[in-house]
């Protein structure tokens, strides 16, 4: 970050050369003044126009910058604010505390969004379907298109800002703790191991990491998904839920003439070969900490029950249908699906993909 941060006072000879230095990357300084509060910003653009307007090479940074400039508050950042950078192209946002001294920066290339969420994937299961594959390597660990799965969920969450992330492991534990020895997508990913199967979600009392009045996204660790978790945190924020649950369209069809029949056996109706809609759950939550500290402890407990106990509690359940790619890599038959499609898409992040 120091690398960026240049003090209003020095010379646009100093400035050019702190430039060049920064040749690959985001060309952007952030001035600050002696107490280390933000003033402004100077590109070598903005560098070039001062040349031509008159000044020289020993004319202060103060003298070229842009005084007028977007910044994110570290503590609340603002969603509005990074769209604004995004349509004026700007690449990287400074994040400024109480005092408007920087204490971080955005790259907008590697995340658009900051939500205020923590994270949970859970990883505890044995893939039973998936053997001989699954044997001895657990499923978040296989690899899609030479990624393990459960890399694309962390690069999924790092893009939307969400770098507090817990994964719950059990079967074959240590391998998946080996593999987040190190950072992932630029996060240093937690793990936390159940002591006996605890179900689909009870491992979530395991993790206590989260402010009481937050709330966090959690989900399979072996999904394949674009889901756009910007506008789930929307809607589960103007909906005033407790819960959210991701949802994937899914589609009954009925081979045959299905009868209408009423109280007293008498057939009222008949529709040929009709087609049902239906929404099912497609294993992502997002869910209001209070709501998770009603779970069990060391117990088997699984998200269908925490649901159908918010319901019966009169809490506010809500969903949000998936428009993009959803994979449950469950079975053989997913598994080449996912591989296949990822074949196609290599050259995209896959935040930025879609069917």
């Amino acid at each position: 970050m120091d690398k960026h941060i240049i003090n209003e006072s020095a010379t646009l000879i100093d400035a050019l050369d702190r430039l060049n230095q920064l040749s690959g990357q985001v060309m952007t300084l952030f001035a600050v003044d002696e107490q280390g509060k933000m003033t402004g910003t100077l590109t070598d653009g903005d560098v070039r126009r001062a040349l031509l307007a008159g000044l020289s090479l020993q004319s202060r940074v103060s003298e070229a910058m842009h005084r007028s400039f977007l910044a994110l508050d570290h503590s609340s950042p603002s969603s509005e604010t990074m769209k604004e950078a995004q349509r004026r192209g700007v690449r990287l946002l400074p994040r400024l505390d109480q005092d408007k001294k920087i204490v971080g920066l955005v790259d907008l290339n590697h995340t658009r969004a900051l939500l205020p969420l923590t994270a949970i994937l859970m990883a505890g299961g044995k893939g039973e379907r998936l053997r001989p594959m699954t044997l001895t390597r657990p499923k978040p660990l296989l690899e899609i298109d030479g990624k393990a799965i459960i890399d694309y969920n962390v690069e999924l969450l790092a893009a939307v800002g969400i770098t507090n992330i817990t994964v719950t492991t059990r079967y074959l534990a240590q391998q998946i703790k080996e593999h987040f020895s190190r950072p992932v997508a630029g996060v240093e990913v937690k793990c936390v191991e159940e002591p006996q199967p605890l179900g689909t979600i009870g491992a979530a009392q395991l993790v206590d990491e989260r402010p009481a009045d937050g709330a966090t996204l959690i989900m399979n660790s072996d999904l394949l998904t674009t889901i756009h978790l910007e506008e789930m945190w929307e809607r589960h924020l103007d909906t005033r839920a407790a819960i959210t649950i991701a949802a994937i369209p899914y589609v009954v069809s009925v081979p045959y003439a299905i009868l209408g029949v009423d109280q007293d056996g008498a057939v009222a109706s008949i529709e040929e070969k009709p087609t049902y809609s239906h929404y099912a759950n497609a294993g992502i939550y997002i869910i209001n900490n209070d709501i998770l500290e009603r779970i069990p402890w060391g117990q088997r407990y699984d998200a269908t029950d925490l649901v159908e106990q918010a319901i019966a509690d009169g809490e506010r359940v809500t969903y949000y249908p998936i428009s993009g790619t959803w994979i449950d890599i469950g079975s053989p038959t997913d598994f080449r699906q996912a591989q296949e499609l990822m074949k196609h898409h290599r050259d995209l992040p896959l935040s930025s993909r879609s069917t």
